[in-house]
């Protein structure tokens, strides 16, 4: 099966948001892991679930594909990204997460979830398992949302929106020579 990166069939552009997205994915995935390592049966479920809302709209949001970007576009623009998503077989790509949907990811990774439920009740080694399939699990599901997306883009001809430039942090002003009067006075 082909990656990701071999869907991009080069294109810089596709390229960079799928390094963007699978680095956000790798966060999110930890997160799941450290959350299964938690001896408590169902908490991971939970987490996973939660986790999977969050970061697949963001992966659809690095290929201008989320529902909001999707929205934005021209009628016959919208059609044209909801047939290629259709033809794709894409369950995420321009759609919000529902519950529904999240039941249907849940389908996908049933077998390592399972696995990962049943591994809780054995003491320290099962936490290390449960944390390990917790990743594999969103791990996968993630991945198999970046090709769709991929395919989805490429098959298009998607013009991908660029990526967001990190923001500068605000420096806080210094302090006038009234406030540092007044802190020094209330210090003493």
């Amino acid at each position: 099966m082909p990656s990701a990166i071999d869907l991009a069939q080069g294109d810089p552009h596709l390229i960079a948001a799928i390094r963007r997205s699978r680095r956000l994915l790798g966060r999110k995935a930890l997160m799941a892991a450290a959350v299964g390592a938690v001896p408590l049966p169902g908490l991971d479920w939970a987490a996973d679930a939660a986790l999977l809302a969050r970061v697949v709209p963001q992966i659809s949001t690095e290929f201008g594909l989320s529902v909001t970007q999707v929205e934005r576009m021209a009628p016959n623009e919208r059609e044209t990204i909801r047939k290629a998503a259709a033809t794709v077989g894409a369950l995420l790509v321009g759609r919000l997460v529902t519950r529904e949907l999240l039941v249907t990811l849940a389908r996908h990774a049933g077998v390592k979830l399972t696995a990962s439920q049943a591994a809780k009740f054995v003491p320290i080694a099962g936490q290390v398992v449960s944390a390990t399939l917790s990743y594999a699990a969103l791990r996968s599901l993630g991945e198999l949302h970046i090709k769709d997306c991929v395919r989805v883009a490429h098959s298009v001809r998607h013009q991908l929106p660029p990526p967001e430039a990190p923001q500068a942090v605000a420096r806080p002003a210094p302090p006038s020579r009234l406030a540092s009067a007044w802190n020094r006075l209330r210090l003493r």
